[in-house]
């Protein structure tokens, strides 16, 4: 019998999964961890102790709990947190706190800078995206211009997933979907980094782009020794845990789009060819010949995370003696609120916004309170301020004639059904939950099943996945909706130069 581990590290967990050649998970196990907010503005993590640290201890403990002979291992992916940018020594050691993916704001002046530089359009011809906070390369030269010493001490510029397969392999790789994210560093013409890359750094301090489920090396000695694997176990790629987590739910063909409820929304929507919008992130998607149209908002699971810490601070206490979940505890709050939340509209930019309006400054709003309005009144309305946003990307893709057949809503957010159906009936769309809903651990795995040849193809992977529900939308409550969509559309344009002072 031949198994596949996959490992995700997560904004605020990371979790693991083993499973046989029959794509069924034989053990699972999950570690919490924090982001760091140093400054307004700021994410990170600790690349050493969270990234390496828990990978290497979910590793031992899958191995553990399943009783599996690590030989038995015959491949294993990795995938973490989008275009995070770590700058690391010659030894591999980490030179600062990785700096987060887009929620990350801080290299605002050096996004303006490069696009006074470049400009705007050719940056956009060059790499099918806009330049916006979810650069990584941006934040090398924010480390540049404000960190000179780690810049100058540091080797290698990489991502989460560069560095899990460094520490497992020695090669430094990164796979073409999260590179194309490194504005305005990947040419998508070349399907490779520009070939003048001295602005930010020399081109051998960047990973080699393959292909997610091209195998990057295998497992060292010391690696297996911290890691509990075999000796030249192949490895994977990796990639960014948002298409791992659409490869695990089917997300394959054109017309399929997956919807990730996490900290922030993710939306990977697969196209039949390269497909451009300033509004949105387009590039290659996991295999040769693949396309994507992504997209992403700032905050999601983060706002609810906010609303305990301060609107259900009592809950988390009772839920903690009760030993409930105080998240399923606050979704109680919703019943009974009708929707639109009584006039309430939420504009959910808590760290500014991403797509659509890609706007680092936007700032988070609770508009229309009224004496009658409660804990409960807010807490649905930071729900459905998330819907609306997500609405905003619906009608996009229409409009762009992208052809979506099938939204597959994935994440942590899947397990909130006030939530999946208030999103459902602001867009009029219908939504399939997985069976398996393990993430992108299980996608990870099911990839180095395929980089191994298990799989002979994609579409053999996606004979293992199968639905467990459906959530429709109510008509009646889409037309309930309307004037809140309307009114969340116009909320951020008649405010955004005010927002802009701040």
């Amino acid at each position: 019998m031949k198994y596949f581990m996959g490992i995700d590290i997560g904004t605020f967990g990371s979790k693991g999964a083993l499973v046989d050649e029959q794509a069924r998970i034989v053990a699972e196990h999950a570690i919490s961890h924090e982001m760091e907010i140093p400054h307004p503005g700021y994410a990170e993590h600790d690349a050493e102790k969270t990234w390496w640290g828990e990978f290497c201890a979910i590793s031992k403990q899958l191995i553990a709990d399943s009783g599996v002979d690590p030989k038995e291992i015959a491949g294993v992916g990795c995938s973490t947190i989008g275009p995070c940018c770590l700058p690391v020594d010659e030894q591999l050691n980490p030179l600062r706190k990785a700096i987060l993916y887009g929620i990350d704001c801080r290299a605002v002046e050096e996004i303006a800078y490069l696009e006074n530089l470049y400009g705007k359009d050719a940056i956009f011809q060059s790499c099918g995206t806009p330049l916006t906070t979810q650069s990584a390369a941006a934040k090398v030269l924010w480390i540049k211009n404000h960190e000179p010493e780690v810049y100058a001490r540091a080797d290698k510029f990489i991502t989460g997933s560069t560095y899990l397969v460094a520490k497992l392999t020695g090669e430094f790789v990164i796979d073409h979907y999260t590179a194309a994210t490194w504005v305005p560093l990947y040419d998508m013409k070349r399907l490779d980094w520009v070939e003048d890359t001295s602005l930010f750094c020399k081109r051998d301090q960047l990973a080699r782009c393959l292909w997610s489920h091209e195998v990057a090396g295998t497992v060292t000695k010391q690696a297996a020794q911290e890691t509990g694997l075999a000796e030249g176990t192949p490895v994977t790629t990796g990639t960014a845990d948002a298409s791992a987590e659409a490869f695990s739910v089917g997300v394959l063909n054109p017309g399929d789009m997956m919807l990730m409820y996490g900290s922030s929304i993710f939306i990977i929507h697969v196209v039949k060819e390269f497909t451009q919008d300033e509004r949105l992130w387009a590039g290659p998607y996991l295999f040769p010949g693949t396309y994507s149209v992504a997209a992403g908002m700032s905050c999601a699971g983060t706002l609810t995370h906010w609303f305990r810490d301060n609107f259900a601070l009592d809950l988390d206490e009772q839920a903690r003696k009760d030993g409930a979940n105080v998240y399923g505890e606050i979704a109680k709050l919703a019943q009974g609120i009708p929707a639109g939340s009584e006039g309430l509209v939420v504009l959910p930019y808590f760290s500014g916004e991403r797509t659509p309006i890609n706007d680092p400054k936007a700032k988070g709003m609770i508009f229309g309170l009224g004496l009658q309005h409660t804990r409960g009144h807010i807490y649905k309305a930071l729900l459905e301020g998330v819907g609306y946003g997500i609405n905003q990307h619906f009608e996009i893709f229409d409009a762009l004639h992208m052809g979506t057949k099938k939204v597959m809503a994935v994440g942590g957010g899947t397990k909130n059904p006030t939530w999946l159906q208030a999103v459902s009936d602001i867009s009029g769309k219908q939504q399939h939950v997985a069976q398996v809903e393990t993430g992108a651990a299980y996608g990870d795995a099911l990839i180095a099943a395929l980089a191994t040849g298990h799989y002979r193809n994609s579409e053999e992977v996606q004979e293992h996945i199968k639905i467990s529900r459906t959530v429709k939308p109510n008509a009646e409550l889409y037309e309930t909706y309307a004037p809140y969509r309307s009114r969340y559309n116009r909320l951020y344009l008649q405010t955004r130069d005010i927002m802009s002072e701040y």
